[in-house]
């Protein structure tokens, strides 16, 4: 199947919200679904919970030649899983802690670090998630020495994720981390939020070489991607359209997506005349 023929299966048994859209841009599900992927049998259908899901989605990514991000929440069995199953694929994921109390992250970051997980991030903006206040154990802010004890406590190179400007950019730096996470949580927490390829070009421009940059929010296509990279990424993540490939057509889904989003870099590179991913840059998308 391609990817037309399985986001069109995946409409009859991905539930009430998701439509399954050709372009995922958030419009019709809109106050529906979070942005990021996480409770996937509330938000989507009871096909799949978080632990079925997850299963799924690090064994394919790890076959088509990339690595799931996996998320966290109330439930301890999710990162129990997660991090089991990037084991089971030897560490190729990178399991994401929420900013919850040391302890708690802690807890968390044994089982990544028993993943053999190549790399591990934190969702740094999840403090101001509103599901994630007053909770037990709590989650909130990170001061940079507080976040520097977590990622020191990590045996491989921390990601942070959440980054909206060039000083939150130098915090994370600050704190030890390896790589940054351009990403405002889906745009979907907080009105006025600006797009991460609004903000991407000035922080690249300034931590270029320093930390690896990855931008995520509405990247659905292989120019999607150029243009990212262009703008100063090392990398991107996708997420939400990974769903429907999944639900639509389990690991082949994600193969098809995968190679699709190949496919399109490629014909773009082409038809811009650029021969190496090293090539890519702004006089690409600019006049």
């Amino acid at each position: 199947m391609n990817v037309n023929e399985i986001r069109e299966k995946s409409r009859s048994v991905i539930g009430p919200y998701c439509k399954s859209c050709p372009v995922c841009n958030g419009k019709a599900c809109s106050n529906k679904i979070p942005g990021p992927v996480g409770a996937v049998s509330q938000h989507y259908s009871d096909l799949y919970n978080d632990n079925m899901f997850n299963e799924i989605y690090v064994r394919a990514c790890a076959k088509s030649g990339i690595a799931a991000f996996t998320g966290d929440g109330l439930n301890e069995e999710i990162m129990i899983h997660a991090t089991h199953a990037i084991k089971e694929n030897k560490g190729i994921g990178v399991p994401t802690i929420k900013p919850w109390d040391k302890d708690t992250c802690f807890k968390k970051l044994d089982l990544a670090n028993e993943s053999n997980a190549f790399a591990i991030a934190m969702d740094i903006d999840a403090a101001g998630l509103p599901f994630l206040q007053g909770r037990i154990p709590p989650a909130g802010r990170k001061s940079v020495e507080e976040l520097k004890e977590i990622i020191d406590y990590a045996h491989v190179p921390f990601i942070v994720k959440g980054i909206m400007s060039v000083e939150g950019a130098q915090k994370a730096v600050d704190a030890g981390a390896k790589a940054i996470v351009v990403s405002n949580h889906g745009g979907r927490v907080l009105d006025g939020t600006p797009a991460t390829a609004c903000v991407l070009e000035e922080i690249a421009d300034q931590f270029k070489g320093q930390v690896k940059i990855i931008v995520d929010g509405g990247i659905r296509s292989g120019l999607d991607v150029f243009k990212a990279l262009a703008l100063g990424a090392d990398a991107v993540i996708i997420a939400r359209p990974f769903v429907n490939m999944i639900y639509g057509g389990k690991d082949e889904g994600v193969e098809a997506y995968v190679q699709q989003l190949g496919q399109e870099l490629e014909n773009t590179m082409m038809m811009t005349g650029v021969s190496s991913l090293r090539e890519v840059s702004k006089k690409n998308i600019y006049k």
